[in-house]
């Protein structure tokens, strides 16, 4: 019985940090379309690094027994407002580029950032989406019960996990690598806005419900 629990709730959480459409999602399919697999697959190791990173982070203050902190208004609405702004910086840069057009096929005429900056994008809009926070500390918290809060435990379940979430992504980028051979300039001008305004909606959903809606 405990090996299903343990594969159902994996399960879970692999569906909800892959098939979520956040943040991340967006973004990883905007730079899988426009510069490829490669870039797009750094994009989805730095989101995947910064669950990791929330990851050991949530189990260590479960561990501490300081599970209050991440609960307190403050620490919510001080989060909330650092990745709203962030977000928005994110959003307002998609309506910034441009590409050109060749025999109504899309050409990217601008090359695709460094690869520490991408993994570090990745990174950023991840680790403060508030949700992905909560979301690991539910499952944490759950998890913790049945592994007996046994730290190695933990962090063996969930870097299993988070190896399989990582597949996901890249299949995902994959896929919409495929697709961008069928976009005209005026399609890809499209795509970019669709990602920008959602990446600057979530950002001032997260800055109103954690600070002018408190």
């Amino acid at each position: 019985m405990l090996i299903w629990s343990l594969i159902y709730q994996g399960l879970i959480i692999v569906l909800l940090l892959t098939f979520s459409f956040g943040p991340g999602f967006f973004s990883l399919i905007n730079t899988g379309i426009k510069y490829g697999y490669k870039p797009g697959s750094l994009l989805a190791i730095g989101i995947v690094l910064s669950d990791l990173f929330l990851c050991l982070a949530i189990c260590l203050v479960v561990r501490l027994g300081a599970v209050n902190l991440l609960h307190s208004e403050k620490a919510q609405t001080f989060s909330a407002i650092i990745g709203g702004v962030i977000l928005i910086a994110f959003g307002t840069f998609y309506f910034r580029k441009h590409t050109t057009k060749k025999d109504e096929v899309i050409v990217v005429d601008i090359r695709a950032p460094h690869p520490s900056l991408l993994i570090l994008k990745g990174f950023l809009i991840n680790l403060f989406n508030p949700t992905v926070w909560f979301l690991w500390l539910g499952n944490v918290t759950a998890l913790g019960k049945t592994l007996d809060y046994s730290f190695i435990k933990l962090i063996i379940y969930f870097s299993i996990v988070l190896g399989l979430t990582l597949a996901i992504e890249l299949t995902k980028v994959h896929l919409a690598g495929k697709i961008k051979r069928f976009l005209t300039d005026r399609l890809m001008t499209i795509v970019n806005y669709i990602t920008g305004s959602a990446l600057i909606i979530f950002g001032l959903v997260l800055i109103y419900n954690h600070f002018f809606h408190s």
